[in-house]
């Protein structure tokens, strides 16, 4: 006599299905509340714009290392400025600028500000001009001016809502923009006038005949 077949498991209630589905429902859910916290954790909501959370911004450039280091790729002098503490390098390049021949260079770095502002020093041997084209892509005549320790800037407007301010110092040209507040621009050009300079060790490149 055979053995008679196993019979099926009773098949699931409704109401075991439904727990299941909650479950992994509310599973579901959580993952995606995770990644949403992820992703804004370091951004905050302000009327004027969004701001970075200073706290969870980390340095990613040595400001004063890759000035010293533009020096000697530029043929002019490069101030070094001594920031406010709790700002932390952010950008840094060396570029040309203008058509002249052989083209000048500005020497540029960021830095985001412990108020979560983005703020950037241009140092150049370009004309001011030049300089205020490559740097706000504008060359709109100055709407203002503002002294600090004795030292005349113009206001320019920049992109967006940003502006710019300008000055020649030992006949360099300098630029200060971003979205800094002006008492952060006073603090970056009052550095930036009273920085030690490191002189060029870079001979300038000769015009061709």
């Amino acid at each position: 006599m055979s053995a008679s077949p196993s019979s099926p498991p009773p098949p699931r209630s409704r109401a075991q299905h439904g727990v299941r589905d909650i479950v992994l429902s509310l599973l579901f859910l959580v993952l995606i509340v995770a990644a949403v916290v992820g992703v804004t954790r370091g951004c905050s909501f302000s009327p004027g714009g969004p701001s970075v959370d200073s706290n969870a911004v980390r340095p990613t450039v040595d400001a004063p290392a890759e000035l010293r280091r533009a020096a000697g790729r530029v043929p002019f002098a490069v101030r070094v400025p001594n920031v406010p503490a709790g700002w932390h390098g952010n950008s840094s390049s060396v570029d040309r600028v203008g058509d002249a021949t052989p083209k000048p260079y500005a020497v540029r770095v960021g830095w985001l500000t412990d108020q979560g502002h983005y703020v950037r020093l241009s140092q150049s041997d370009a004309p001011g001009p030049d300089l205020l084209r490559f740097e706000t892509g504008r060359d709109d005549r100055a709407s203002g001016t503002v002294e600090v320790d004795g030292v005349r800037w113009e206001i320019h407007p920049a992109q967006r809502d940003e502006r710019a301010w300008t000055t020649t110092v030992d006949g360099r040209q300098f630029l200060i923009t971003g979205s800094g507040t002006e008492a952060e621009f006073r603090a970056l050009a009052a550095a930036t006038q009273s920085a030690p300079v490191v002189e060029s060790s870079s001979r300038p490149v000769p015009t061709p005949r």
